[in-house]
C-alpha cells in the first residue's frame, strides 16, 4: 500500500496490523477472541433459554425483550471478534459501540412493565403513581435515552470518530439512563417499604420473594453496568477507561451477563399467569403460600 495515507479510524480507515502500531487503534488492544466467543455463546444460551420459558409461559412481552437484548450482545461481541482480527475495523467498532451500548435498554423495558404488574397484583393503591405509569414513564425515558446513543453513534460515523458532540451525546443518552434507572428503584424501594409497613402479607411468600429479589438483582447489575459506561465515555476514546478490557470484561460483560441469568428467575412467569385482564398471580403461589391479594 505504498504512497497510500495510514488512516487508523473512521469509515475510510486504512491501518491494518501489518502497518500500524496496536497503539494507533481506538481501543489499544486487541480485544480477547476467546473472551468474546465466549460472551457470544452465553447471550446465546440465554437467548435460548428466555425463548423457551418464554414461550412455556406465554410471557410474550417479557421474552421479545429479553430476545432483542440477547440478539443485540451477540451481535455487539461480533464486533469485538472482528476487532480482534482488525483492531482498525471500524465497522466492528461501531457494532461494538452501538450494539453492546445499547442492549440493556430492552431489558430495563422488560423490568419495567414486570414491575409494574407487581404493584398492581399486591396493593396499588399504595403506590405514589399508577401501576401503568412505570412502565410508560420510563419505557419512554429509555427510548430518549437510546435515541441519543444512536444519534451519538451514528455522528461518530459520519465524523470519523473525531467528534467530541458523538461522545457528549451518547454520554447524555447513557446518563439519562443512569437517571431514570435510579428515580425507578427509588420508587420502587418506595413501594415495598409502604407495602412491608401495611402488612403486605405477599412478601411471605418464598416463590414471590425469590421472584423480587433475583428482580431486583437484575436491575441494580444493569445501573452498575451503566455507571461505568458513564466513566468510560465521561474521557471519550481517548481515556484509560476504554482502554482496559479486564474491566470491560468484568464491568459490561459479566454484569450484564448475570443481569440476563437472574431475570430467568425474576421472569413473570415464575410467579404470574396471563388472564383476561393481563398478568395475574398465579393459582399455584396463591394455593402454596396461602395469599390473598389485592386484586382478588
Amino acid at each position: 500500500m505504498s504512497g497510500v495515507p495510514l488512516i487508523p479510524f473512521g469509515p475510510k480507515a486504512t491501518c491494518t496490523l501489518e502497518l500500524c502500531p496496536i497503539e494507533w487503534s481506538v481501543l489499544e488492544y486487541r480485544p480477547s477472541l476467546g473472551g468474546n466467543i465466549a460472551f457470544i455463546c452465553v447471550f446465546a444460551g440465554l437467548l435460548f433459554t428466555h425463548t423457551f420459558i418464554g414461550a412455556r409461559w406465554k410471557s410474550w412481552w417479557f421474552m421479545s425483550c429479553m430476545g432483542v437484548g440477547c440478539v443485540t450482545e451477540i451481535l455487539g461481541y461480533g464486533g469485538r471478534v472482528m476487532l480482534f482480527y482488525n483492531p482498525f475495523s471500524f465497522a466492528g467498532f461501531m457494532m461494538q459501540i452501538i450494539c453492546i451500548g445499547t442492549a440493556p435498554v430492552f431489558y430495563s423495558a422488560a423490568i419495567y412493565v414486570t414491575m409494574a404488574k407487581i404493584v398492581e397484583n399486591l396493593d396499588p393503591s399504595l403506590s405514589r403513581i399508577k401501576p401503568k405509569l412505570y412502565y410508560v414513564i420510563f419505557i419512554v425515558s429509555d427510548v430518549f435515552s437510546l435515541v441519543l446513543q444512536g444519534v451519538g453513534g451514528g455522528t461518530s460515523t459520519s465524523s470519523n470518530g473525531q467528534s467530541r458532540v458523538a461522545v457528549d451525546l451518547t454520554l447524555v443518552g447513557l446518563s439519562f439512563q443512569v437517571f431514570s434507572m435510579v428515580a425507578f428503584c427509588a420508587l420502587i424501594a418506595d413501594y415495598m417499604i409502604r407495602y412491608y409497613k401495611a402488612g403486605g402479607r405477599a412478601l411471605a411468600s418464598i416463590r414471590l420473594r425469590l421472584f423480587v429479589t433475583f428482580l431486583g438483582l437484575a436491575i441494580l447489575l444493569i445501573l452498575a453496568r451503566c455507571a461505568y459506561r458513564v466513566a468510560e465515555l465521561s474521557e471519550g476514546y481517548q481515556g484509560d477507561l476504554i482502554h482496559d478490557e479486564p474491566l470491560f470484561i468484568g464491568l459490561e460483560g459479566v454484569l450484564i451477563a448475570v443481569a440476563v441469568l437472574a431475570l430467568c428467575i425474576g421472569h413473570p412467569g415464575f410467579v404470574f399467569l396471563p388472564s383476561e385482564k393481563g398478568l395475574k398471580i398465579s393459582r399455584k403461589v396463591r394455593e402454596e403460600d396461602g395469599i390473598m391479594l389485592q386484586s382478588e
